[in-house]
């Protein structure tokens, strides 16, 4: 369904999918895996964190998360 779409800003695009308009299938080329800690991916013009403390555990016993091979 077409839409008026206002002012947009994209700082930066690496490997990721960006679509504008109307799309009846993406399907992701490749996945991976963050581990990261509270108040550390935080994207935007002024950002304030206050964390007191944090931890991450990075350990993963899943074998699979996400499987792309049949989106060549």
């Amino acid at each position: 369904m077409p839409s008026i779409v206002g002012p947009l800003k994209i700082n930066s695009v690496g490997g990721g999918t960006v679509n504008f308009g109307d799309a009846f299938y993406i399907a992701p080329k490749s996945s991976s895996k963050t581990n990261a800690g509270s108040g550390s991916l935080n994207t935007g013009d002024f950002i304030c964190t206050n964390n007191l403390l944090s931890s991450t555990n990075p350990f993963d016993p899943d074998v699979n998360d996400q499987n792309v091979a049949g989106n060549a």
